[in-house]
């Protein structure tokens, strides 16, 4: 994609520069693929979908609107960036879900893998909840780790090794409004 923004995507930056990686029309269709494949591996039972919160709201909201069957939504929230551009390595679990998990397929909404270390974490104390089956969809993953995630099964986009924002990925909680995902340059 161009990395010349409009003026009023520019303005959405804060004058900062953005890179445009995946475009707003490029999102909207791999999420409805997605939508169809999650649909598709789930022909019955009870599906329960958790959004990693913050990063996951604007990718699961698109996404649970493309799964065509009953659902629940509830959330997570985990923190372990703060304001850096890093994972810090430590994973706090700053809200649980309400929803009981036992005997749910359960399908953990993320919007980016990075070093993994939040997933694993996830990942074990939800299975601790005898759900009858557990999957990740992830829209980006940077495939940082030596061997995927067992646990992940759908990805959006292969993600360049960049810090990258919009469409609900943050720095120090700006730019997640923005329509399409892109590199941030400066800022």
């Amino acid at each position: 994609m161009s990395s010349s923004l409009s003026p009023d995507l520019r303005r959405r930056t804060g004058g900062h520069n953005v890179r445009v990686i995946f475009s707003e029309d490029q999102i909207a269709q791999r999420v409805a693929e997605l939508g169809a494949e999650i649909t598709e591996a789930y022909p019955d039972g009870e599906l329960l979908v958790l959004g990693l919160l913050k990063g996951s709201f604007i990718f699961l909201s698109d996404l649970v609107r493309r799964i065509d069957r009953p659902l629940h939504v509830d959330f997570l929230v985990a923190s372990s960036y703060g304001a850096g551009k890093v994972s810090s390595g430590t994973v706090r679990l700053l809200y649980d879900p309400e929803t009981p998990l036992a005997g749910k397929h359960i399908l953990l909404v993320e919007d980016i893998i990075d070093s993994g270390r939040t997933m694993k974490c996830l990942v074990e104390l939800l299975a601790a909840r005898n759900p009858a089956s557990l999957a990740i969809c992830s829209l980006l993953d940077k495939q940082l780790l030596p061997e995927p995630l067992p646990a992940l099964r759908w990805t959006g986009f292969p993600a360049p090794p960049a810090f990258l924002v919009g469409y609900g990925l943050d720095h120090a909680e700006d730019y997640r409004h923005l329509p399409y995902i892109g590199d941030l340059i400066d800022g």
